[in-house]
């Protein structure tokens, strides 16, 4: 167990016992952002378990634990070294190249479940927990498998296919009951983040392939002929619905939806979207953008970008992660040509006593712009350095 400090953690007031929260899987896209929203609550001690350091912004004060999940015993002993735990958000997950594939692949459903209870299975036996996030999704109603109703509602019965989603839920909710913490079981759609290096960033694959575009003089079109109808997830905006669920009684032990509170289409926005950075979306596009990034020509100027510009990633695969193979799986025909597009309602959560709401083409823009002040994309990839210019 490796442990690095990024500023001092804050001590409670005097007799009071501080809330600890650990975020597994905190230099992903969830995790990422938990960690900042954590950290900039105030009150809260932040332990960050991942392979990865995050990449935050320099004012979020954690702890961070170079932790292999899918390893039993150093999970335990981890558990056991750590001050008392009393939240747990889970973002961590493992996948395979290409995604897709892996998604029904037994051995890696199990190792997922197996990753969610060699760290909540220690911990719980402390019995410090007050509260448990687990993360799910839209593969919970099976619109991976099979056709959808709309809207997906969480009282839905439990789709009958085999998802590492079951494994954690029921482990989460037997831990609960043997150990007295309450839990929340979140299902977002599509995320925008500014994590690097993520299984699923659309932004890092954008502006990645905005920059490149400029960089070669090529035009700024969107590959294939999609017009699939999403609902985003602002990081951020989630981040903040984990620190609410920590603090809510109206969170204990349910699950619920996650969105921005709109409809996207990328088709739709990517005029807007070209104008905000200054590019033109007229022209061929590439066959995909794992086709595109996979190009010498991509790789180099990739590279000559991150010299010139300093960037932290020079290497455009770190950057990417999978999120290049999830933006071809989301603007692929087999996803617009549904006859029932898949759309969950979150009306319970706004209930419940959340009711943010983000506009979508904010919350892309906004995340370009973050990633641009970490140093992961250019500046030309800020719609700011355009004066925020649409069409």
């Amino acid at each position: 167990m490796r442990v690095t400090h990024s500023h001092e953690n804050p001590l409670p007031p005097a007799g009071e016992t501080q809330r600890h929260v650990v975020i597994a899987g905190a230099s992903g896209v969830i995790g990422a952002a938990a960690l900042a929203a954590f950290a900039r609550s105030g009150g809260w001690r932040v332990t960050a378990l991942s392979r990865r350091r995050p990449v935050v912004p320099a004012d979020c004060a954690f702890d961070h634990v170079s932790a292999d999940l899918t390893d039993g015993d150093a999970c335990a002993a981890l558990a056991a070294a750590l001050p008392q735990v009393t939240h747990l958000v889970y973002a961590a997950v493992a996948e395979v190249p290409g995604l897709a594939s892996g998604w029904q692949d037994a051995a890696l459903i199990e190792q997922n479940g197996q990753m969610l209870r060699n760290i909540l299975g220690p911990l719980a036996t402390r019995g410090d927990l007050r509260h448990v996030s687990i993360l799910q999704g839209g593969k919970a109603y099976g619109a991976h498998v099979h056709p959808v109703t709309v809207p997906l509602r969480e009282s839905s019965p439990r789709d009958p296919h085999a998802n590492f989603y079951w494994l954690h839920e029921d482990f989460t909710r037997e831990q609960a009951a043997r150990h007295g913490f309450s839990f929340t079981v979140w299902r977002p759609q599509i995320l925008f983040g500014s994590a690097p290096g993520a299984a699923m960033n659309p932004v890092a694959a954008i502006g990645a392939y905005a920059a490149i575009c400029r960089e070669r003089g090529l035009p700024f079109a969107l590959p294939g002929s999609a017009l699939s109808l999403w609902e985003t997830v602002d990081a951020d905006l989630f981040a903040e619905a984990l620190v609410w669920a920590a603090n809510s009684d109206a969170a204990a032990d349910e699950t619920f939806n996650f969105t921005n509170g709109d409809m996207f289409v990328l088709r739709h926005a990517w005029a807007e979207l070209a104008g905000a950075l200054g590019l033109d979306p007229a022209g061929e596009a590439p066959n995909g953008f794992a086709a595109f990034f996979a190009e010498p020509q991509s790789q180099s100027a990739w590279r000559a970008i991150a010299a010139r510009e300093g960037l932290v990633l020079s290497d455009l695969d770190a950057l990417l992660g999978q999120s290049h193979h999830y933006l071809d799986i989301l603007t692929s025909a087999r996803l617009s040509d549904k006859a029932v597009p898949m759309v969950v309602s979150t009306i319970k959560l706004r209930q419940a006593g959340f009711g943010q709401c983000i506009d979508s083409m904010v919350s892309l823009r906004r995340q370009l712009s973050a990633m641009t002040a970490l140093r992961l994309l250019p500046r030309s990839c800020d719609p700011d350095e355009w004066g925020g210019a649409t069409l």
